[in-house]
């Protein structure tokens, strides 16, 4: 399995890059291809501008889809998005390593989604679900949160983990990943603040890491979370009562 890391913090040693690396030296010391993208390290901007298109279609109104369209037929898509994609479509496993910060992920990850997946290039109007770009290739959310454990679930105080990671999900079925159940480290608690003493969070953090390695070597072996596709959906994308499925 080759795989492709995505790191969305903006301090490598934190513990978030701590379990980028742990995946990292996995994926190498097991004779495996791992590429991998820190996205404040390398400067990826993350907002969708018309700076990135120097020959516009129009150029008095930037509409962005109609210009990735434009770029990817011309030839013209930039460059670190080119680059992501090829990253992207060399992997087997794509690990998306973020904090949950304000019940979402980072905004530099939403401004990869943002422009790393062109319309008109990694997706069409057909070419989306179960018939996506992606298709036949694994993705997976490492997420860290500041909250210990007892404090997320349907109706908990830190808020349902499931309800907070969908449409990220929803946007790599979209795009034709196999979806992965996520891998939570809770009560990575930042400065100033903890429910722990210090020597308890190191010795669980340290624990995490391990647990981390371990379901790594076991992906392979894992089935994706269950998402409806086109069989599901009548022409106006209602879900059909014979086939509805939870998700």
């Amino acid at each position: 399995m080759n795989a492709h890391i995505v790191l969305a913090h903006p301090e490598p040693t934190s513990f978030n890059g701590s379990m980028a690396k742990r995946a990292l030296s996995h994926f190498h010391s097991t004779g495996k291809t791992c590429t991998f993208n820190d996205l404040y390290a390398s400067g990826f901007d993350p907002v969708e501008h018309d700076r990135h298109y120097p020959a516009r279609k129009n150029p008095e109104t930037f509409v962005p889809l109609d210009q990735q369209r434009q770029a990817w037929k011309n030839g013209t898509t930039p460059a670190d998005v080119i680059a992501e994609i090829n990253n992207l479509q060399n992997a087997d496993l794509v690990i998306l390593q973020f904090p949950l910060w304000w019940h979402a992920p980072p905004a530099m990850l939403k401004g990869w989604f943002d422009r790393t997946f062109p319309s008109g290039g990694v997706y069409t109007s057909r070419m989306r679900y179960d018939e996506g770009y992606f298709t036949g290739r694994k993705a997976l959310l490492s997420v860290t949160t500041g909250a210990p454990e007892e404090a997320f679930g349907p109706g908990a105080r830190g808020g349902d983990p499931k309800t907070m990671l969908w449409p990220l999900h929803y946007s790599l079925h979209y795009l034709g990943f196999e979806v992965l159940k996520p891998f939570w480290t809770y009560g990575v608690q930042g400065y100033g603040y903890s429910y722990e003493d210090q020597h308890t969070v190191e010795r669980r953090l340290a624990d995490a890491l391990d647990d981390w390695e371990e379901r790594l070597l076991g992906l392979t072996e894992e089935d994706g979370l269950s998402f409806p596709g086109w069989s599901d959906w009548d022409d106006a994308g209602r879900p059909l009562v014979s086939s509805a499925k939870e998700f």
